[in-house]
């Protein structure tokens, strides 16, 4: 009878599954070493936007080598920028910024570590320096994703795609375009069409400037692409709230001969059908 008793419930506990929202869990008590890249000026200013922005989880800032030491550790989540190179690019065009959870077989394979959230953040080769007016946003935009990533597990494996959902709820809000965001094949009458009194193109400094100021109800856009887009990189579209960070609109396009960089016509009528 003990026998019989004991083959279900081992039966059960190999049937058990560890999904991806089950080990996040202890992400707000396990400590995140932000890595440092050894670039002083990025190193800067991503230390003085994790110190005002990170407040999900205790924090410590490690190097490269110490990166190396613990990687295998299950005591620590990491927060570093990683170079993003797609199968077609001769190099990698585009810097991300990562959380990814230490864990065995991390020491031996970088990959095998459980990759958390990755955002876009600037061009690897010759960044622009708006990725320094929007590092605080795309921090706070990271820490929300692992708290939907740890509420529901179709957040975890979802990936910041879900969030082009949420222009459906940016009806009377100011939504603003750098002016050199949006696609270089989309002429002015196109634009004025689909945005009339929905949405306006102003330029690179006025949109950073409201960034900055975290003007309140307003969307602002936000492009990574390669310095040098070749034919199958990538392009990378964000649209963000100035005041709070949310993530209203994320897509990705894959660079052609006749489909360059920024938002293309179909992103702006998209944003604009709200």
């Amino acid at each position: 009878m003990v026998a019989a008793a004991i083959i279900p419930i081992a039966m059960s506990a190999q049937a058990q599954i560890t999904t991806k929202k089950m080990k996040l869990e202890d992400f707000p008590e396990k400590t995140t070493k932000v890595v440092l890249s050894g670039n002083i000026f990025l190193d800067g200013e991503l230390e003085e936007a994790v110190k005002n922005n990170w407040t999900l989880s205790p924090y410590e800032f490690c190097t490269q080598e110490e990166f190396e030491k613990l990687k295998g550790s299950e005591d620590y989540y990491f927060l570093m920028t990683v170079k993003g190179q797609f199968r077609k690019e001769a190099e990698p065009g585009i810097e991300m910024l990562s959380i990814v959870k230490g864990g065995k077989g991390a020491d031996k394979n970088i990959n095998k570590m459980l990759e958390v959230v990755t955002v876009p953040l600037r061009s690897s080769e010759y960044p622009s320096g708006r990725e320094m007016v929007f590092l605080p946003a795309l921090i706070d935009i990271m820490q929300a994703h692992v708290v939907a990533s740890m509420d529901k597990d179709l957040n975890a494996y979802g990936g910041l795609g879900n969030y082009c959902l949420n222009i459906a709820e940016a009806k009377g809000m100011d939504i603003v375009f750098s002016e050199d965001d949006i696609a270089e094949n989309v002429n002015e009458g196109v634009m004025a069409n689909i945005f009339k009194d929905k949405a306006r193109a102003v330029s690179e400094e006025e949109a950073d400037a409201l960034m900055e100021e975290r003007a309140d109800d307003t969307i602002v856009s936000y492009v990574v692409a390669p310095y040098d887009p070749q034919p199958g990189s990538f392009c990378y579209k964000l649209m963000i709230c100035a005041r709070t960070h949310k993530l209203y609109y994320f897509r990705k396009h894959k660079i052609t001969e006749s489909t360059g960089t920024g938002f293309l016509t179909e992103d702006l009528r998209r944003i604009c059908a709200r």
